[in-house]
């Protein structure tokens, strides 16, 4: 999700629920991502999960925005949609996971712990590096508005 504010783009980006990246900021934020079940495209499936790891759904004017991959080889592909949302109110859905590790304990972690809007520079600063090409090809594909000095 993007939107202008003060004539600057700003992109909506989560932070993992896993308590893996609980203490992690910089370079631990991303794009909005899930698993593709075999019976959905791409875009089916970007939708879902905005929806499932935001609650809120999203609006019906998709830009592509490719593919990155990153370094562990999962290949991401990304799509932006122009809307606004109150990104501190954002309610995920929960994985389990044991937690401590060989615990034996399981526990359940919302699949996004935070969400909020970031200026393009910003958000090079939050963002994992792999999806930093998809804030480029947003800024092109959004044209002029948002561009900033």
């Amino acid at each position: 999700m993007y939107r202008t504010r003060d004539g600057h783009l700003e992109v909506l980006l989560v932070h993992p629920g896993s308590p893996l990246w609980s203490k992690k900021d910089s370079g631990a934020w991303f794009v909005l991502k899930g698993e593709v079940s075999p019976d959905e495209d791409h875009l089916s499936a970007a939708k879902r999960e905005f929806e499932e790891e935001t609650g809120v759904k999203p609006g019906a004017s998709f830009l592509p925005l490719g593919s990155v991959t990153h370094k562990s080889g999962k290949t991401v592909f990304a799509w932006a949609v122009e809307g606004n949302c109150d990104a501190d109110s954002v309610k995920s859905n929960v994985f389990t996971l044991e937690w401590p590790p060989k615990s034996g304990r399981q526990q359940e972690f919302p699949e996004v712990d935070r969400a909020a809007f970031f200026t393009m520079e910003r958000a090079k600063d939050k963002m994992h590096p792999a999806e930093f090409e998809f804030l480029e090809r947003l800024r092109q594909a959004a044209g002029p508005v948002g561009f900033e000095p």
